[in-house]
């Protein structure tokens, strides 16, 4: 039996969305790797949000976190990886935070290699989780730039939403819809 190459799968949405518990859930259940946020784990290991002059280098590791995760998901023969956000999301947020939009060019680059993106909707209740949430009302904007994102890179995207299982019920259809 042929190997088939495994599938990156983006999971990306405004903050407290769900991405990292959904991603989490994909990996254990769909039997693959879960590649999780860089911005979370600067932010737990510097003790703060990063600065302007930072967000370069979380969106090259992101992406440097996901090829490895597909390098190793082709080692084991999984079928997926997971990603816990994307460099998008990461150029989205550097541009409502600083203003900066130099990160758009890469990050549009690099989101060509996902397989399949989720949208996460901001339909769950927003839970302050961290030092980097900056609140419920940023969940639409966010919600809206990324869309507004995806479709001029015209990139197929299938929104993501519901409560508990019905959320990963969504997020199956879309995988094998």
């Amino acid at each position: 039996m042929q190997h088939v190459e495994p599938q990156l799968i983006c999971l990306i949405g405004a903050e407290c969305t769900g991405k990292t518990t959904l991603a989490q859930h994909l990996a254990l259940t769909l039997s693959g790797l879960w590649v999780p946020e860089r911005l979370r784990l600067f932010c737990d290991a510097h003790g703060r949000t990063p600065f302007q002059s930072e967000q370069s280098d979380i969106l090259e590791q992101q992406a440097r976190d996901e090829q490895d995760a597909l390098i190793e998901a082709r080692r084991q023969k999984l079928p997926f990886v997971f990603c816990d956000t994307a460099p998008l999301l990461t150029a989205i947020y550097s541009e409502y935070v600083f203003k900066d939009v130099s990160l758009y060019p890469r990050a549009r680059q690099l989101h060509s290699r996902y397989h399949q993106t989720l949208v996460l909707e901001p339909d769950l209740p927003w839970i302050a989780d961290s030092m980097q949430r900056d609140g419920a009302h940023v969940r639409r904007p966010i919600h809206a730039r990324i869309v507004e994102e995806l479709q001029g890179l015209q990139v197929p995207f299938k929104p993501i939403s519901g409560m508990g299982s019905a959320r990963s019920d969504s997020a199956r259809a879309a995988l094998y819809g």
